[in-house]
């Protein structure tokens, strides 16, 4: 994380105990506000002349003892006042420029040893949750620290010191503070890194013990019991990551149909067949069908991961592969469940899921019924026809999550490939002079979700600052209906010409003349500095006349939008 220092990443972590040595550890790696005591939370939460509001956090995390909040009251309806009012004031508070990190609740007191209801302690946790869950559906900006599961790791007989705790109201135990730092670390990685999105599985060995096809003499050890079930939970972790938006594919060497008869009818297989976004196989060189799978899904191999119990097909993979990530594999079968949720952890947990995360299996397996059509169709604008595609303008505001995504994220179709940390993103949602437009699209084969943004700036002659467009939904003209939509909503406001940004980077060639084909003309060229070491890229500008805009070709229904996008 000294990375992250380096690059000047704030952070504060406020609570209503003791965090000192805390912070002191934290502060070895990055930029720590240095709080004034403990108890005060919302005090410099509110107050807009505190120190830590001139300190100006990125990222703020609140780890909040239950028990001292609710002042030792076990009743639930004096308790749940106390959260209540806890969370109205938190959330008059919060900055919109800000990320914020709120722990969940692990209730502990000695009074609880002698409760006679077991239940009050789940029913008090209960009721921060039930306001933490409300508050993070709310704000965009509001995540949850998993300190229970934390804390419930370690054991309360080892996570919390009475010791401590009456020496300077140091609650947490030397080893629990030194979990806390970590879990803090990996949360300020992850905003700030890109998530790999495919996972890519062999099957012999790795899903299932034994090989397919020799079932009569070596079974396939994949059960409820024994190293059956270490493959099985193994499952059940990928089954689960699967369903918060990793693309899984199959790249194995095997006869198909004795692969794929495993898959469907094994009674214990928990990952069937339409699980798998796509699937290779066959006898050919594993690398091979890795760039397949890449062209197949339109993704670039440095978002994959591959996973493999042959050390050979790993080391191969790197060499001819680089930048897939290949991570090793455990020797023992009681091991796998722990290594993929490892792999999860380093490779594809984000920091929010956003409902097009949650779809990605679906999405992108409507693409290859795609695929097939256009194969099928007599020609590229029959094929078009047939999609039926309509693009819808939805929300920014609602949309925040997916809005940082697509900026941040996408590499292919963006003009500019520059990134904005959350809190210009708020800043832009409230800024007068940008228009933000957001698309969804969605076609005969289902809802492909929010997948294109354009960021104008109206403060003299409206630029297109941003225009990034996901890669699932490259190849259809879909671009020219979006760009065609923003120039009849900017006309209707009164401007007479449009100008757009082209920054080349090393990965979005594939728009380097989306502006010409637009029926734009080049009107200025400049010197753009980049990256860390500030190197020069030509940055292009396009200009084009609103009232003389070409007719463009393109097969979109633009559904009627619900509300002026401009902030």
């Amino acid at each position: 994380m000294a990375e992250a220092k380096h690059n000047g990443q704030k952070i504060a972590l406020l609570s209503n105990v003791n965090m000192d040595f805390v912070i002191r550890m934290l502060q070895k790696e990055l930029d720590v506000y240095e709080t004034q005591g403990y108890g005060n939370e919302m005090g410099a939460l509110m107050n807009p002349r505190s120190a830590y509001h001139a300190f100006a956090p990125g990222i703020t995390f609140l780890v909040m003892d239950l028990m001292e909040l609710i002042k030792h009251d076990l009743e639930t309806e004096t308790a749940g006042k106390r959260i209540e009012e806890w969370f109205g004031g938190i959330a008059g508070a919060l900055d919109s420029n800000c990320i914020y990190y709120i722990s969940d609740a692990c209730l502990w007191g000695e009074e609880l040893s002698v409760a006679a209801d077991s239940g009050r302690k789940q029913r008090l946790e209960r009721l921060w949750q039930i306001q933490l869950e409300r508050l993070c559906g709310e704000r965009s900006n509001v995540r949850i620290l998993p300190y229970r599961e934390m804390l419930q790791r370690l054991g309360e007989e080892n996570a919390f010191s009475s010791k401590t705790w009456y020496m300077g109201k140091i609650l947490l135990s030397s080893e629990a503070q030194k979990r806390l730092c970590e879990l803090v670390l990996s949360r300020v990685r992850l905003e700030g890194r890109t998530a790999k999105k495919v996972l890519l599985l062999d099957l012999d060995n790795t899903l299932w013990g034994g090989l397919a096809g020799e079932a009569e003499n070596t079974p396939i050890i994949l059960s409820e019991e024994h190293s059956g079930l270490a493959y099985k939970n193994l499952q059940r972790v990928i089954l689960q990551m699967q369903k918060q938006g990793v693309l899984l594919a199959i790249v194995s060497k095997n006869n198909e149909a004795d692969a794929m008869a495993v898959l469907n009818n094994h009674p214990h297989m928990l990952l069937r067949s339409e699980c798998f976004a796509a699937k290779r196989i066959n006898w050919n060189p594993k690398h091979e069908n890795i760039l397949e799978i890449a062209r197949e899904l339109n993704l670039g191999t440095d978002s994959f991961v591959f996973w493999d119990d042959s050390a050979a097909e790993r080391s191969l993979v790197q060499e001819m592969l680089p930048e897939v990530s290949v991570p090793e594999f455990p020797q023992r079968p009681e091991d796998l469940g722990p290594a993929m949720t490892q792999i999860y952890r380093e490779y594809f947990e984000k920091p929010c899921l956003t409902k097009e995360d949650l779809e990605k299996t679906i999405q992108y397996a409507a693409n290859a019924r795609r695929v097939g059509m256009q194969k099928a169709a007599a020609s590229f604008e029959d094929y078009l026809k047939q999609l039926a595609i309509v693009i819808t303008r939805v929300s920014p505001r609602e949309n925040a999550d997916r809005l940082i995504q697509l900026v941040n994220k996408t590499n292919q179709f963006n003009l500019t490939t520059k990134r904005m940390a959350h809190g210009e993103i708020q800043a832009l949602l409230e800024n007068k002079h940008k228009c933000v437009y957001l698309y969804n699209v969605s076609d005969c084969f289902g809802d492909n979700g929010v997948v294109a943004a354009v960021i104008v700036d109206i403060s003299d002659v409206p630029v297109i600052e941003e225009f990034v467009m996901s890669c699932r939904v490259m190849g259809r003209n879909i671009e020219y209906a979006i760009i065609t939509d923003v120039e009849k909503d900017l006309l209707s406001k009164g401007y007479t010409l449009l100008r757009g940004i082209y920054l080349p980077t090393a990965k979005n060639k594939p728009v380097e003349k989306l502006y010409e084909q637009l029926g734009y003309h080049k009107w200025n060229e400049a010197l753009s500095e980049t990256g860390a070491g500030m190197e020069k890229e030509r940055e292009v500008i396009y200009q084009i006349s609103l009232s003389e805009t070409p007719r463009r070709v393109y097969y979109v229904t633009i559904e009627k939008e619900q509300e002026e996008y401009r902030a």
